[in-house]
């Protein structure tokens, strides 16, 4: 059997399917992952993916590509090529798989599953419907088992990914504690003056600090880093920054790619969670996590990406003191 497993959306999103590939996996020949070029890192680094076939969906991210004929052909005819038997589309709870799913089913696909609000008409084979407060990553895998692919025996659901390289030429020798201060969402970020601060004030603990970012953030960890912090923005892929967090004690982050890549590492994680989203949804999954930041704010569930509550209150009302008790509990009951 000829598998598909679709995540059109980004980094984290990805990593959070990982047990539902897992799952297709143990029943299928074979596995593509379809992806955006945002989640095509995270895909490559899934356990049971054989392929990844990359695609810019436009009805996906927040700067979509336009609709053009020539693309939608080539994408069918890429998927057509596959000679796929079945087709397994995950989305999150507020996106719909029904795009997606005509595109399949155009493609040749015999059957296609998905957890959809909307009623498919024939898009959909298997129609799921999402129980209640499932996070992420259990929601994919209740998606795939109505598709009938069940965990493979002994396999625990929990984020996983490939072999990560040696990192200590990076970190240098001894335990670490990562600072991890940029997100894609700026809603969804700790503000750089604090993040700073927690830096300092982890060091004065007696904690290696180390700060992780994208090139692009390269102003962000250097600032983030100061005197004290090892700076390691734009230094590392995804690979090794999965790396680094598998050595680190601690994953200090806002609700980002990397805390989904640390707990599939098994590094806890103080999660600096703007509530935007549930966390409930997209929290640190399957580790030992301090969640910091007020739940119950005026940005609830509104998905902002940029904060809609002036001084960003959620998030930054959390002080870098607070940070520092965090990853000393975490440090000490992790031990």
């Amino acid at each position: 059997m000829r598998a598909l497993v679709v995540r059109l959306d980004s980094f984290g999103d990805v990593i959070l399917a990982g047990p539902a590939v897992r799952a297709v996996a143990a029943h299928a020949g074979h596995v593509t992952m379809v992806c955006g070029p945002r989640g095509e890192p995270a895909a490559r680094l899934l356990p049971g993916v054989d392929a990844v076939l990359v695609w810019e969906a436009p009805w996906e991210g927040v700067d979509p590509p336009p609709v053009e004929a020539a693309d939608i052909d080539g994408t069918v005819r890429r998927l057509r090529a596959g000679a796929y038997d079945v087709a397994l589309v995950l989305t999150s709870f507020h996106q719909s798989p029904l795009p997606t799913a005509l595109l399949l089913r155009m493609a040749g696909v015999a059957r296609i599953g998905a957890d959809s609000t909307d009623h498919p008409g024939r898009l959909l084979d298997v129609r799921h419907r999402r129980r209640p407060g499932r996070h992420e990553a259990e929601a994919a895998l209740d998606t795939a088992a109505a598709l009938g692919f069940t965990p493979a025996p002994g396999d625990d659901g929990r984020l996983r990914i490939l072999p990560t390289p040696d990192t200590v030429g990076l970190t240098g020798d001894g335990p670490y504690t990562v600072v991890h201060p940029g997100a894609s969402a700026p809603a969804r970020a700790w503000s750089p003056d604090r993040c700073a601060e927690a830096v300092t004030l982890l060091s004065d603990a007696g904690h290696r600090v180390v700060v992780t970012g994208r090139p692009e953030e390269r102003p962000l960890t250097r600032y983030v880093s100061g005197e004290t912090g090892v700076d390691l923005g734009g230094r590392t892929d995804p690979r090794r920054l999965a790396g680094v967090l598998r050595g680190a004690e601690v994953l200090v982050s806002g609700n980002t790619g990397p805390a989904h890549l640390a707990a599939a590492v098994g590094t806890p994680v103080v999660s600096l969670f703007a509530p935007v989203v549930p966390a409930g949804r997209w929290g640190p999954y399957g580790v030992p996590a301090i969640l910091l930041g007020d739940q119950r704010a005026a940005c609830a569930g509104s998905r902002a990406r940029n904060c809609p509550v002036p001084g960003h209150p959620c998030l930054d009302e959390v002080t870098a003191q607070d940070v520092v008790r965090a990853v000393q509990k975490l440090t000490k009951e992790c031990a």
